[in-house]
Protein backbone atom coordinates (compact mmCIF):
# COMPACT_ATOMS: atom_id res chain seq x y z
CA UNK A 1 0.00 0.00 0.00
CA UNK A 2 1.33 3.21 -1.01
CA UNK A 3 2.07 5.87 1.65
CA UNK A 4 0.13 9.08 2.85
CA UNK A 5 3.10 11.33 1.59
CA UNK A 6 3.59 9.30 -1.98
CA UNK A 7 -0.13 9.93 -2.87
CA UNK A 8 -0.35 13.49 -1.53
CA UNK A 9 3.01 13.76 -3.87
CA UNK A 10 1.24 12.23 -7.01
CA UNK A 11 -1.31 14.97 -6.34
CA UNK A 12 0.31 17.82 -6.02
CA UNK A 13 1.80 16.43 -9.36
CA UNK A 14 -1.36 15.67 -11.19
CA UNK A 15 -3.10 19.22 -9.83
CA UNK A 16 -0.96 22.24 -10.62
CA UNK A 17 -1.65 24.80 -7.97
CA UNK A 18 -0.77 27.35 -10.89
CA UNK A 19 -4.43 26.05 -12.60
CA UNK A 20 -5.99 27.37 -9.63
CA UNK A 21 -4.44 31.01 -9.45
CA UNK A 22 -5.61 33.74 -10.80
CA UNK A 23 -3.81 34.97 -13.94
CA UNK A 24 -1.29 37.15 -11.98
CA UNK A 25 0.24 34.87 -10.11
CA UNK A 26 0.65 32.01 -12.24
CA UNK A 27 4.29 32.69 -11.95
CA UNK A 28 4.49 32.62 -8.40
CA UNK A 29 2.66 29.06 -7.91
CA UNK A 30 6.12 27.52 -7.29
CA UNK A 31 6.60 29.64 -4.52
CA UNK A 32 6.20 27.52 -0.87
CA UNK A 33 4.71 31.03 0.42
CA UNK A 34 0.62 31.71 0.48
CA UNK A 35 -0.76 33.60 -2.31
CA UNK A 36 -3.36 36.49 -2.28
CA UNK A 37 -6.28 35.06 -4.19
CA UNK A 38 -8.90 38.46 -2.99
CA UNK A 39 -11.43 39.37 -0.85
CA UNK A 40 -9.07 38.33 2.15
CA UNK A 41 -8.69 34.59 0.75
CA UNK A 42 -5.20 33.48 -0.33
CA UNK A 43 -4.23 29.80 -1.58
CA UNK A 44 -2.29 28.60 1.10
CA UNK A 45 1.51 28.06 1.18
CA UNK A 46 2.11 24.18 -0.63
CA UNK A 47 4.12 22.68 2.30
CA UNK A 48 1.34 23.27 4.23
CA UNK A 49 -1.31 21.69 2.31
CA UNK A 50 0.93 19.07 1.80
CA UNK A 51 1.14 18.61 5.51
CA UNK A 52 -2.60 18.60 6.13
CA UNK A 53 -3.22 16.17 3.13
CA UNK A 54 -0.75 14.09 4.84
CA UNK A 55 -2.43 13.98 8.46
CA UNK A 56 -5.71 13.93 6.77
CA UNK A 57 -5.13 10.22 5.09
CA UNK A 58 -7.60 10.46 2.57
CA UNK A 59 -8.14 6.67 0.96
CA UNK A 60 -10.11 5.81 -2.25
CA UNK A 61 -13.98 6.31 -2.53
CA UNK A 62 -14.26 8.27 0.77
CA UNK A 63 -16.36 11.33 1.01
CA UNK A 64 -14.71 14.89 2.53
CA UNK A 65 -15.83 18.39 3.26
CA UNK A 66 -13.61 20.94 1.87
CA UNK A 67 -13.86 23.86 4.27
CA UNK A 68 -12.60 27.39 3.24
CA UNK A 69 -12.20 25.96 0.02
CA UNK A 70 -11.07 29.34 -1.67
CA UNK A 71 -9.67 28.96 -4.97
CA UNK A 72 -10.50 25.15 -5.67
CA UNK A 73 -7.02 24.07 -5.41
CA UNK A 74 -7.75 21.79 -2.07
CA UNK A 75 -10.67 20.95 -3.43
CA UNK A 76 -8.88 19.17 -6.63
CA UNK A 77 -6.00 17.69 -4.34
CA UNK A 78 -8.61 15.90 -2.16
CA UNK A 79 -10.94 15.18 -5.60
CA UNK A 80 -7.40 13.14 -6.90
CA UNK A 81 -7.04 10.91 -3.93
CA UNK A 82 -10.52 10.37 -3.72
CA UNK A 83 -10.18 8.80 -7.20
CA UNK A 84 -13.72 8.42 -9.16
CA UNK A 85 -15.66 6.60 -6.34
CA UNK A 86 -15.29 9.16 -3.90
CA UNK A 87 -16.84 12.44 -3.55
CA UNK A 88 -15.82 16.05 -2.35
CA UNK A 89 -17.49 19.23 -1.56
CA UNK A 90 -15.90 22.28 -1.09
CA UNK A 91 -18.16 24.61 0.68
CA UNK A 92 -16.60 28.50 0.46
CA UNK A 93 -18.42 31.75 1.82
CA UNK A 94 -17.22 34.30 -1.24
CA UNK A 95 -19.21 33.73 -3.90
CA UNK A 96 -17.06 34.90 -6.51
CA UNK A 97 -14.28 32.53 -5.27
CA UNK A 98 -16.83 29.86 -6.10
CA UNK A 99 -17.71 31.31 -9.38
CA UNK A 100 -14.32 31.19 -10.27
CA UNK A 101 -13.29 27.66 -8.42
CA UNK A 102 -16.07 25.79 -9.90
CA UNK A 103 -15.00 26.72 -13.32
CA UNK A 104 -11.43 25.31 -12.63
CA UNK A 105 -12.95 22.52 -10.94
CA UNK A 106 -14.94 22.36 -14.23
CA UNK A 107 -12.22 22.28 -16.68
CA UNK A 108 -10.06 19.17 -14.20
CA UNK A 109 -12.18 16.51 -15.26
CA UNK A 110 -12.83 15.14 -11.68
CA UNK A 111 -16.87 16.04 -11.64
CA UNK A 112 -17.15 13.81 -8.31
CA UNK A 113 -15.61 17.14 -6.70
CA UNK A 114 -17.91 20.28 -6.61
CA UNK A 115 -17.57 23.52 -4.81
CA UNK A 116 -20.67 25.74 -3.46
CA UNK A 117 -21.34 28.79 -1.71
CA UNK A 118 -21.10 28.09 2.00
CA UNK A 119 -24.09 28.90 3.98
CA UNK A 120 -23.94 32.01 6.18
CA UNK A 121 -23.98 31.12 10.11
CA UNK A 122 -23.74 27.82 9.05
CA UNK A 123 -20.42 25.74 9.91
CA UNK A 124 -19.28 23.09 6.83
CA UNK A 125 -22.31 20.74 5.59
CA UNK A 126 -24.65 19.40 8.48
CA UNK A 127 -27.51 17.99 5.65
CA UNK A 128 -24.82 16.35 3.63
CA UNK A 129 -22.65 14.62 5.89
CA UNK A 130 -21.65 12.04 7.30
CA UNK A 131 -18.08 12.92 5.69
CA UNK A 132 -15.40 10.31 5.75
CA UNK A 133 -12.73 13.59 6.39
CA UNK A 134 -12.90 17.39 6.79
CA UNK A 135 -10.60 20.03 5.90
CA UNK A 136 -10.94 22.81 6.96
CA UNK A 137 -8.48 25.71 5.40
CA UNK A 138 -9.07 28.66 8.65
CA UNK A 139 -8.20 29.06 11.83
CA UNK A 140 -10.37 28.59 14.45
CA UNK A 141 -10.00 29.23 18.31
CA UNK A 142 -10.83 26.18 19.22
CA UNK A 143 -11.96 22.64 18.08
CA UNK A 144 -15.50 23.15 16.61
CA UNK A 145 -18.72 20.89 17.13
CA UNK A 146 -20.54 21.01 14.64
CA UNK A 147 -17.55 19.88 12.30
CA UNK A 148 -16.88 17.05 14.62
CA UNK A 149 -20.65 16.11 14.45
CA UNK A 150 -20.68 15.99 10.19
CA UNK A 151 -17.80 13.19 11.10
CA UNK A 152 -18.78 9.55 10.28
CA UNK A 153 -18.17 7.09 12.71
CA UNK A 154 -14.67 6.27 12.00
CA UNK A 155 -14.13 9.81 10.45
CA UNK A 156 -11.03 12.33 10.55
CA UNK A 157 -10.97 16.30 10.75
CA UNK A 158 -7.80 18.37 10.11
CA UNK A 159 -7.74 22.20 11.00
CA UNK A 160 -5.44 24.10 12.40
CA UNK A 161 -6.58 25.57 15.85
CA UNK A 162 -5.16 28.49 17.43
CA UNK A 163 -1.94 28.25 15.51
CA UNK A 164 -1.63 24.29 15.84
CA UNK A 165 -2.51 21.74 13.29
CA UNK A 166 -5.03 19.82 15.31
CA UNK A 167 -6.49 16.10 13.81
CA UNK A 168 -9.72 15.04 15.07
CA UNK A 169 -10.23 11.48 15.12
CA UNK A 170 -13.86 10.31 15.70
CA UNK A 171 -14.51 6.00 16.59
CA UNK A 172 -18.02 5.84 17.37
CA UNK A 173 -18.79 7.85 19.95
CA UNK A 174 -15.12 8.50 21.18
CA UNK A 175 -13.10 11.68 20.10
CA UNK A 176 -9.29 11.48 20.24
CA UNK A 177 -8.10 15.37 19.66
CA UNK A 178 -3.86 15.38 18.43
CA UNK A 179 -1.61 18.44 18.16
CA UNK A 180 0.93 18.05 15.35
CA UNK A 181 4.11 20.03 15.94
CA UNK A 182 4.52 23.28 14.35
CA UNK A 183 2.66 26.84 14.52
CA UNK A 184 0.65 27.93 11.47
CA UNK A 185 -1.03 31.43 10.44
CA UNK A 186 -4.61 31.10 8.23
CA UNK A 187 -7.25 33.45 7.71
CA UNK A 188 -9.79 33.21 10.27
CA UNK A 189 -12.53 30.73 10.30
CA UNK A 190 -15.88 32.36 10.28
Amino acid sequence: MTSPRSRVEAAFADVPRAAYLPAALVGLAGEDVPLPIGHGATSSQPSTVAGMLELLEVHPGQRVLDVGAGSGWTTALLAHLVGPDGSVLGVELVPQLVEAAAARLEDSGMPWAGIEVAAPGVLGRPGDGPFDRILVSAMASQVPEELVGQLSGSGRLVLPVAGRMTVVDRDGDEVRIHRAPGHYRFVPLR
